[in-house]
């Protein structure tokens, strides 16, 4: 399960419905791949148990393909006789997916490097040297281009484990130190360590078992970091580890007790102050550190209260507060540290808009720098602190997503940011807001791709109750609405995430080859502000299933897609949507694909023992509550499956995952061979070293993306 990530699917509706135009989506769907000498596809074992709730009983007849030790050779076996029929079915591709993986290395550039940011008094940035799997850690010592030295490559690091990944680094306030946390298992389950800068010895200090975030004290002799609960996995613990000491001598700082709430740490921008984030779905609080007094305890900013969310950035003696009370597309305020607690000493400096939503921000001086959704999109709009009047960053593309970047500074005029569109590599940008100009640092270099050759859309699609869906689109210039195309539809529809129009050089080789790349901006994300995400969650999650059905017609009937070569995509709570939408109306679609999928929604939730169900109560419902058993099981993807013809379908899953087990896609789709009829394509793709993410290197993490599209391509009769 994701955060954000997870949603399920809807009651199944009656099949052979016609499309507008009378074009019937049967034969496409049953279209066999390419024949080969294959065996049957492994059918699991059915060992029904009787699971009871509100005084009903659901037989699952798999339930035990769950095995919380991943030990059982029972398991094991099927997940591998399954890996096996994978491969067998897609052999055929096995030469394509070659052909895509060689274009997407191709694209991205042997030499790379990051912009630069200063902290303290040397300049950090990461760096890609030629055929390299990973990023070096590296810093100008003194200026911007002041002598070059390399702080860690994992590259070396990873040569001694299947799977490594650096989830964050750190260096010490005075540069001395530098730590970081990797992940040599894909568990999720960080060890930081930590290295002298001066002598390059790495410290006997490991510290193991974190989230992999930390904060350094201002005098860089303690660490601070967050660990898990071991039954639930939900981050709940902050330690203090002082350097030279060994862990089980940390000092336990907080201990948060409310298992629907997650914490976590960070450096505040003002390095004066730590800050540790407790939030809920619904709910946050904030306590702070002072970093030049580690050992103090941590303070309230602000005490919980069911409802309120914030996000406090100190600057100084003074706090500055993204809130949504009083305004549920939030607001911004600013009041003394020493009375933030009061609401009465706020001083609002943006006001609530009905017309946008504020997602970030980064207090400085003299202006504030505003991320903010407006008008679906993602834009940056500067707020100056002297009374003048706002103004949004003008941005030369119709459907684009700008984030701001990492400022570590609070002093000057310069705000930096990031912007790309689903046609236009991203760019890194200085902005002088005094005067207003721009100095571009760095354009992604994507070798061989000109932006001039290819096209992006942004339409409105009609949901079946009123609302207008955003839709972006992505393809070939030239290419017209005529009923021809193939399409690849994504979604994600979850936790307020929103899908934004970004570029990802790998999505060429799809465009190239005559498919169209579609993002349907469903509710359950908040592209539409606060209102959307509302509309898609809990007793209202529905809609996200709906409005991408809704979003499939529309482009059909449009013309924007041949009705025989439409392809799903979904992703965790996205595979949730994958799942729903193949019981709800499996006629539309020609293939999904359905990644780490959380497709078994009622026992996940009714089990408090799996990791991040309680957290999620406010994102899903509690089932133990009848209105929401029955409303999740009426769209639950495993409890609807029917005796139906589907799509051909993708499924992968990752044996080590803690967000989305193994065993929801893996029940899933031994029910779905059980139900199932006709000889639609279904496989299973299990990665069983890793968890809920693919391979963490630039280049070993293409080769599922290859596979997908390889799939795709297949599934639309674009394959020679």
């Amino acid at each position: 399960m994701d955060l954000p990530h997870r949603i399920r699917p809807l009651l199944p509706l009656m099949l052979g419905i016609v499309l507008a135009g009378g074009c019937s989506m049967n034969d496409s769907r049953t279209r066999a791949p390419k024949p080969i000498a294959q065996a049957q596809p492994p059918l699991a074992e059915q060992r029904p148990v009787e699971l009871t709730a509100h005084g009903e009983t659901r037989i699952d007849e798999f339930h035990w393909l769950r095995d919380d030790a991943r030990t059982d050779p029972d398991v094991i076996a099927y997940l591998e006789a399954e890996n096996a029929w994978a491969e067998t079915q897609l052999a055929h591709l096995s030469e394509l997916e070659s052909e895509l993986l060689g274009e997407m290395k191709a694209r991205l550039p042997e030499a790379d490097s990051t912009v630069p940011v200063r902290r303290g008094e040397d300049w950090y940035f990461e760096r890609y040297t030629p055929g390299a799997d990973y990023a070096k850690y590296m810093r100008h010592r003194g200026s911007e281009d002041g002598p070059e030295e390399i702080l860690l490559d994992p590259n070396e690091e990873a040569r001694a484990h299947d799977y490594y990944l650096v989830s964050d680094t750190a260096p010490s306030p005075d540069g001395q130190l530098f730590a970081w946390s990797e992940d040599t298992l894909s568990r999720e389950l960080f060890t930081i360590r930590v290295k002298d800068t001066a002598t390059g010895e790495v410290l006997p200090d490991t510290v193991a078992d974190t989230t992999g975030s930390m904060a350094w004290s201002a005098d860089g002799r303690h660490l601070f970091y967050v660990r898990r609960a071991p039954e639930t996995l939900i981050p709940n613990r902050v330690y203090r580890h002082e350097l030279g000491t060994d862990q089980a001598e940390d000092v336990l700082v907080y201990e948060e007790t409310d298992n629907t709430f997650s914490i976590s740490i960070q450096a505040g921008r003002d390095p004066r102050w730590i800050l540790i984030g407790i939030t809920s779905t619904l709910t946050t609080e904030y306590r702070f550190i002072d970093a030049r007094r580690p050992e103090t305890a941590p303070v309230v900013l602000i005490p919980r209260r069911l409802g309120h969310e914030y996000y406090p950035e100190p600057v100084g003696d003074w706090v500055y507060l993204r809130t949504n009370d009083g305004a549920p597309d939030f607001r911004l305020v600013r009041a003394p540290l020493s009375t933030i607690a009061d609401d009465s000493s706020w001083d609002e400096l943006v006001p609530p808009r009905r017309d946008a939503t504020i997602v970030d921000f980064r207090a400085f001086t003299r202006f504030i720098a505003l991320e903010e959704r407006h008008e679906g999109l993602r834009k940056i709009r500067i707020q100056p602190l002297d009374g003048a009047e706002s103004f949004y960053v003008p941005i030369p593309a119709a459907a684009y997503t700008a984030s701001l970047a990492e400022n570590p500074g609070v002093d000057g005029e310069i705000a930096r940011f990031t912007w790309s569109s689903l046609d236009q590599p991203e760019s890194v940008v200085d902005f002088d807001t005094r005067k207003r100009e721009f100095r571009i640092r760095k354009r992604a270099q994507v070798a061989g791709y000109d932006p001039d050759e290819y096209e992006t859309l942004r339409l409105n699609a009609p949901a079946r109750d009123g609302a207008r869906i955003p839709v972006s689109l992505y393809f070939r210039k030239g290419l017209r609405p005529d009923s021809s195309h193939g399409l690849f539809l994504n979604a994600y529809g979850s936790y307020g995430s929103s899908y934004d129009p970004d570029f990802k050089p790998e999505r060429v080789s799809l465009v190239d080859r005559g498919m169209i790349f579609a993002i349907a901006h469903v509710r359950g994300g908040q592209e539409l502000g606060r209102r959307w995400y509302e509309d898609g969650k809990l007793l209202e999650k529905k809609n996200t299933f709906t409005d991408f059905i809704d979003v499939t017609r529309f482009l059909v009937e449009e013309g924007w897609a041949d009705p025989r070569r439409v392809i799903a995509q979904g992703r965790s709570a996205g595979g949730l949507l994958m799942g729903a939408i193949a019981n709800l109306r499996p006629d539309l679609y020609a293939g999904i694909v359905a990644g780490v999928p959380f497709v078994d929604v009622v026992t996940t939730m009714l089990d408090e023992s799996i990791p991040l169900t309680t957290f999620e109560f406010d994102e899903w419902g509690n089932p133990k509550k009848k209105t929401y058993y029955d409303y999740m099981l009426s769209y639950s993807p495993y409890d609807q499956v029917r005796a139906a013809v589907y799509p051909q379908m993708l499924v992968t899953a990752g044996l080590y995952d803690s967000r989305v087990q193994y065993w929801e896609p893996a029940k899933w789709v031994a029910r779905l061979r059980q139900r199932a009829v006709g000889d639609s394509l279904l496989v299973l793709k299990t990665n069983m070293d890793t968890g809920h993410f693919d391979a963490a290197g630039r280049y070993s993490g293409l080769a599922e993306t290859a596979t997908e599209y390889a799939f795709v391509l297949d599934v639309a009769g674009l394959v020679d």
